[in-house]
């Protein structure tokens, strides 16, 4: 893959992981009884599907300019990022198996693409 559709591919991951961000608020924001209204009032609900829309058009222009055994592999990074990011901006525990695993799928991540 060339540089710039690996960087595309990078970003769309990032986007899925924000996305990640942005459900977990939106589930926090819910009232106890869900309904229609607070669903279509919650504004996290609706930056997670506006971001997620988005990151899958996207996706289909990776898709179309790389073959899917090299793009795929790069969304294990998400793995890494969504605890990453909830632990910045969530305040959510990060533990040591968490970052192991990580660099294991990264690693993993980069002899799939190398193929």
């Amino acid at each position: 893959m060339s540089l710039a559709l690996s960087l595309s591919t990078l970003l769309c991951v990032l986007c899925i992981a924000i996305g990640q961000l942005l459900f977990k608020q939106a589930a926090s924001a819910l009232p106890d009884t869900l309904s229609l209204p607070a669903l279509l009032h919650n504004g996290w609900l609706i930056a997670a599907l506006a971001l997620y829309g988005l990151t899958t058009l996207g996706w289909i222009w990776i898709l179309r300019h790389a073959p899917l055994h090299l793009a795929y592999p790069f969304m294990g990074l998400a793995f890494l990022i969504v605890p990453t990011l909830a632990w910045a901006f969530l305040g959510e525990p990060l533990h040591w198996r968490t970052l192991a695993g990580g660099a294991l799928i990264m690693a993993g991540v980069a002899l799939a693409s190398t193929s």
